[in-house]
């Protein structure tokens, strides 16, 4: 929502509470000034009920768009005809016409030159901040560019082609001039002796005359052989700052001057309700007349701030028509102000536009072809090159995408996909996903070979088992539950006796059949601790799926996020632009309450004022990016007491009052 939106909301508002005639009329519809009128009659003649249908169409309808363009005020100040009525006040067509009016008609006149002037009034201050804000980003460019060498030595480069074209047209200029300068007798000469000579005489001349206009150009500019090509870049981007900122400072006081003083209607409504209606009607007059002098002189840079604010009132107080000064004129005052109206619409505003986008190109930032034109040149010349080796290279460039693409995918499926396939199964008890170092029935066989080894030595050995000649089935169970815990006692018994004699016991004894069922028996040991391993992994294995699966989740989280900031998110990267930009606008609104200089009343300058209102203007442009709309009220409120002439410590404290209220939409 603008600022001046709201500015001329609220004077289009003042006006439709306005009654309409300036004189109160009796009961039987005669006004105290003698005219015979009734109201309930005006309303059928059919001028009135044109003139009414334009008010309604000057009125504010739209909250969005509260203006009207230009050309549509300007369309319906022509169809109302009032403009035409000032170029027949003359003779006695405009004297008939003066007799002829009704008061109704006067005030429905006024009140429709009013609405118009609203509306100007709100094109202006439009132009007026419009033109503001775009100057701040041209002085930040110039600023960068003096802030170092680099900056400046590049600006040198891209600007060198326009230096050198226009060294070429002043030497050109300064041998076009010489060679005017001979007489006619000398050319006659030339044109004899010519004649006589070869063709090339005529040419050397021609050549020492250009390079005498440089010799004598070069003493004309001897800065330049006094200061680098750099420091004159730097020399010229001081120069167009310094023009920038006195530009800015104009308008921003001009439009310091129009908000301040420009139709103060309706502030304070006791006032408002006892002003009279010829007051009203002044503050009218006085507007126009001070927006047409603000147009004039707000694009002249030779004068300074305060010669600028002096003679634009200092215009408005001899304004020739006014009527103050032109009492004759009185009756035909609407249609006076509607034809300066148009004449602003048609000449001035355009007119101040253009001497302002003359002013701004000049000294403006350069144009993009001059500041890219080096790289673009480059790529140019270099395109066949990239061209050629792209040809080239075509197959191991199309090899290079398919083995990207196969990467990609293969890191998809191998440790993105099949991990949470893994980790699902472990979540549902999937037997196949289950974690196995060695196979299900391998532990279960070799326990029962050793259990038959054992049993097969201690039956073909009972002395070495039961210390007899003979085992019973009571004594063989009883070995196979020991060896099922762990207990090859027979076997070590052989084993320990036949190593006493190491090679009978080899050749005749039990040694080499007791040592291969150790070997068994260290088998089934190894594979019981592998069980107790395979279930530890078992136990775990959720949290090894996980694992597996955490790598790849994080890198594709990466490139996810890493494309998302690049061709997505914009909403996150346009909230942090815009909370960024209001974090430097309220940089600059404390700076120039702080720099400021107030008046004796402790109000703000109409510089620093205008300057604070083109701020204010963005920082409400940026309302609706930052915070949700119950806040906007709020916000907007704030805002307007910081904008409003209430007094610099006020307007501070609204400041400090936005920083911390605010603070968690602004970060």
């Amino acid at each position: 929502m603008s600022l001046v939106a709201d500015q001329v909301r609220r004077l289009d508002a003042y006006l439709d509470r306005l009654p309409v005639l300036s004189e109160e009329t009796s009961e039987d519809g005669v006004s105290e000034v003698g005219h015979p009128f009734a109201v309930t009659e005006a309303l059928d003649v059919p001028h009135l009920d044109h003139l009414l249908r334009i008010v309604r169409s000057l009125s504010t309808t739209s909250s969005a768009q509260p203006l009207l363009s230009l050309e549509r005020v300007k369309l319906l100040l022509d169809e109302s005809g009032i403009p035409a009525i000032a170029d027949r006040v003359e003779g006695t067509a405009g004297g008939a016409y003066a007799q002829s009016k009704t008061p109704y008609e006067n005030e429905i006149e006024w009140l429709l030159v009013s609405k118009a002037t609203v509306q100007v009034y709100g094109a202006i201050l439009n132009t007026l901040v419009d033109r503001i804000i775009p100057l701040s980003d041209d002085m930040w460019y110039w600023d960068g560019v003096l802030s170092s060498y680099s900056y400046s030595s590049v600006y040198t480069i891209q600007t060198s082609p326009l230096r050198l074209w226009a060294w070429s047209h002043e030497i050109y200029q300064a041998s076009r001039s010489r060679l005017r300068s001979l007489s006619a007798a000398e050319a006659s000469a030339e044109l004899v002796e010519s004649t006589r000579s070869t063709i090339s005489q005529p040419w050397s001349r021609f050549y020492g005359v250009v390079r005498d206009s440089i010799r004598e150009h070069s003493f004309a500019n001897i800065q330049r052989k006094v200061l680098s090509p750099v420091a004159l870049s730097r020399a010229e981007a001081r120069r167009k700052l310094a023009h920038l900122r006195k530009l800015r400072e104009m308008t921003a006081s001009g439009l310091g001057v129009l908000m301040d003083e420009g139709l103060q209607l309706g502030h304070d409504e006791e006032r408002a309700e006892a002003q009279d209606h010829e007051d009203l009607k002044g503050v009218v007059e006085r507007s126009v007349a001070l927006m047409d002098m603000v147009l004039k002189e707000a694009s002249r840079l030779e004068v300074n701030i305060h010669d600028f604010e002096e003679k634009v009132f200092a215009g408005v107080e001899e304004d020739a028509e006014l009527s103050v000064h032109v009492e004759e004129m009185t009756p035909y005052r609407p249609s006076t102000l509607a034809r300066r109206l148009v004449q602003i619409i048609d000449k001035t505003l355009p007119q101040h536009i253009n001497a302002m986008q003359t002013l701004a190109n000049e000294n403006g930032r350069p144009p993009a072809i001059i500041r890219y034109w080096l790289p673009a040149l480059i790529g140019i010349t270099s395109s066949t090159t990239i061209l050629k080796i792209l040809v080239n290279r075509k197959a191991d460039i199309i090899e290079w995408i398919t083995g990207f693409g196969s990467t990609l995918r293969d890191f998809w499926l191998n440790w993105v996909v099949e991990p949470t396939e893994k980790v699902i199964k472990t979540i549902r008890h999937d037997e196949t996903s289950e974690i196995a170092i060695m196979s299900r029935d391998s532990l279960k066989a070799d326990r029962e070979s050793l259990e038959r080894m054992v049993v097969d030595f201690a039956t073909d050995k009972p002395h070495f088992a039961v210390g007899g000649s003979s085992i019973t089935e009571a004594q063989i169970a009883d070995i196979r539950s020991k060896v099922a815990e762990g207990d090859v006692t027979p076997v070590l018994r052989a084993y320990e006796q036949d190593l006493r004699s190491p090679f009978v016991g080899a050749v005749r004894g039990d040694l080499v059949r007791s040592l291969l069922i150790q070997v068994q028996k260290t088998k089934v040991d190894l594979e019981v601790a592998m069980t107790g391993i395979d279930s530890l992994l078992k136990s775990q294995e959720l949290v090894f799926g996980f694992v597996g699966l955490t790598p790849g989740v994080f890198v594709s989280i990466g490139v996810f996020q890493y494309l998302r900031g690049i061709f997505g998110g914009r909403s996150g990267r346009r909230h942090s632009k815009a909370s960024g930009k209001a974090i430097r606008i309220l940089r600059n609104i404390d700076r120039i309450l702080s720099e400021a200089r107030p008046t004796e009343n402790n109000v703000l300058s109409y510089k620093d004022h205008g300057l604070l209102l083109c701020e204010v203007h963005v920082l409400r442009s940026l309302a609706n990016k930052l915070m949700p709309d119950n806040i906007q009220k709020e916000f907007l409120e704030d805002l307007d007491d910081l904008a409003n002439v209430k007094g610099v410590h006020i307007q501070s404290k609204a400041l400090e009052r936005i920083r911390w209220a605010y603070a968690r939409w602004l970060r």
